[in-house]
């Protein structure tokens, strides 16, 4: 009898639907479909240019070698000038680890806290990876509702409900992917008290924190308190604040023995962060920030502009988002008008029939949504939504 070839961990991982997608879509470009892309998780912005020539004088002068395991100390320093100036944090160097982008540090995050059991708070809608990097880790992800009554964000009620003896941490994601909600600083204040009486660890992803609109404030939990900063892990990185998606530069910040693990843990798998990226983080945060500005500026004139043009699609009914560059419908009435069981098929249809790939809320957590990337050119989302809005037309009418 044949042994088993693949572990039992991996065959429980839910496909990403993102990928999925991005797949069907590239399949029907090739047969010469002209498809339009909405599923993007990426600035279609270029790396600003001085971020570039810093990666590339870093190689010249011969800097191509290992660094720590934990990230060069001059990147740590940029980042903890960063988190200084921008939030009035102050960390030291063992607070820091530098990580193969922000995905990798949520994952290496998980390994080092999670033993078999242990529960994750994961409000929906969720990131895609969250639910799957728990599990990797043993974990058992917790699911909270954030009701579209009230933006998709859960409530210190709602949390303090779904704490057990096996809750260990709970993740706040803010703005959110996928929907662009922001939590204000006293949806904050409240949440950490419930994690606090509780003892439960925040991890605090702020991918998109300089991606605010409509004079918004971003605000991180760890900022509120003392005792909030010490039982707070903040994940970041570069890849969307300064449209360096492919550098793979991310990084954690807290808890000296948690960072000191996850360090242990990076030597054994990554080694080091790719050196040349490195070199390149240290320039976005020590360099000028206006291009991160202008990026932002854009995404506010794109959201401003194509929102009301979706929201006035027959059976769309969508929030404004206040951060990220995502739109998050909700298409349930549209699905169901234009004859589909199930969002889902909804999203295939308009991909098929509409030649617009979006990609279906199901893989958030949300099955009645589906979510639109505003991070290409203004001309391409008007066509995008007139696409959608015809499409919808078309099937009603029959």
């Amino acid at each position: 009898m044949k042994k088993q070839m693949l572990a039992n961990r991996v065959q429980s991982l839910t496909p990403s639907s993102t990928l999925a997608i991005t797949a069907k879509a590239k399949e029907l470009k090739a047969q010469g479909k002209d498809v339009i892309g909405l599923g993007a998780g990426e600035p279609d912005y270029n790396t600003p240019q001085h971020i570039i020539d810093a990666a590339y004088d870093s190689m010249t002068a011969g800097h191509t070698k290992y660094t720590p395991a934990a990230g060069l100390v001059t990147l740590k320093q940029a980042i903890i000038d960063k988190l200084k100036n921008d939030q009035g944090l102050y960390y030291g160097l063992k607070n820091i680890i530098v990580t193969s982008g922000a995905k990798h540090a949520l994952y290496t995050l998980f390994q080092v806290i999670l033993n078999d059991g242990d529960e994750v708070i994961i409000p929906t809608p969720y990131w895609v990876s969250y639910p799957e990097q728990v599990k990797l880790a043993g974990g058992t992800p917790v699911y909270v509702e954030g009701k579209e009554t009230n933006s998709y964000k859960i409530t210190p009620e709602q949390l303090a409900d779904s704490i057990s003896e096996k809750t260990k941490a709970v993740i706040i994601n803010s703005p959110s992917n996928p929907t662009g909600m922001l939590y204000s600083r006293d949806e904050l204040a409240e949440l950490g008290k419930v994690c606090l009486e509780h003892d439960v660890l925040i991890v605090s992803d702020e991918i998109y924190e300089k991606l605010v609109y409509f004079g918004e404030t971003h605000t991180s939990i760890a900022e509120l308190s003392h005792d909030l900063k010490e039982q707070t892990i903040i994940i970041n990185g570069v890849s969307k604040s300064h449209s360096m998606t492919g550098w793979r530069i991310g990084y954690a910040v807290g808890n000296k023995d948690i960072i000191s693990a996850m360090s242990d843990l990076a030597s054994h798998s990554t080694s080091n962060p790719t050196t040349t990226s490195q070199y390149g983080a240290i320039a976005a945060y020590s360099g000028t920030q206006e291009p991160v500005e202008v990026m932002r500026n854009a995404f506010e004139e794109r959201l401003d502009i194509i929102l009301p043009k979706l929201q006035n699609i027959p059976g769309f009914s969508c929030l404004k988002p206040q951060g990220a560059f995502y739109l998050f419908p909700n298409v349930k009435e549209a699905a169901i008008r234009t004859g589909y069981t199930n969002v889902d098929e909804f999203a295939t249809a308009l991909l098929e029939d509409g030649n617009v790939a979006v990609i279906p809320g199901s893989g958030f957590g949300a099955p009645d949504n589906i979510r639109l990337s505003y991070a290409t050119s203004l001309d391409v989302l008007e066509e995008a939504v007139s696409r959608i809005h015809q499409f919808v037309e078309t099937k009603l009418a029959k």
